[in-house]
């Protein structure tokens, strides 16, 4: 597991709780097609839930297509994105990590959203769906430069 993904929660073995922990692996290491191959077809992501300037609809990113947008228009503005996950419950075919996601940008300002983020997989462990549960407004908040 890589450096920028701390993790503090209980690591017992869960289909979900490996993808998700996959999921966050790729991501700080920025392999896009790694990440991409996790989910399955019809995935979905809503990061965050609901309406939000990442997301103006609410209905969240679709299949690969609308997955592999919101990795160009999101993640991939980031300089650094470290996660930082507290606890993590498991239960049939989900996982809800608690804790925060520390997102530098390139002009070296610093951005923490704390949340709930959930993963769900399908019987041969890819994603279905990823709902990250956090206020852009509070995170927005949160934005200083070290």
């Amino acid at each position: 597991m890589h450096a920028d993904v701390v993790w503090k929660a209980i690591n017992a073995e869960h289909p979900a709780r490996r993808a998700a922990r996959a999921s966050m692996d790729a991501v700080v290491r920025g392999a896009k097609q790694e990440w991409l191959a996790l989910f399955a077809p019809d995935a979905v992501i809503q990061d965050p839930v609901g309406e939000s300037p990442l997301d103006p609809t609410g209905l969240g990113h679709h299949g690969r297509e609308g997955i592999e947008a919101f990795w160009d228009a999101v993640i991939s503005t980031a300089e650094r994105l470290v996660f930082h996950v507290l606890d993590s419950f498991a239960a049939g075919d989900e996982v809800a990590n608690t804790g925060f996601i520390r997102t530098h940008l390139p002009d070296g300002s610093v951005m923490d959203a704390e949340g709930v983020f959930v993963y769900r997989v399908d019987e041969h462990g890819r994603l279905v769906s990823m709902r990250a549960f956090w206020e852009f407004d509070r995170a927005m908040a949160t934005l200083h430069t070290p």
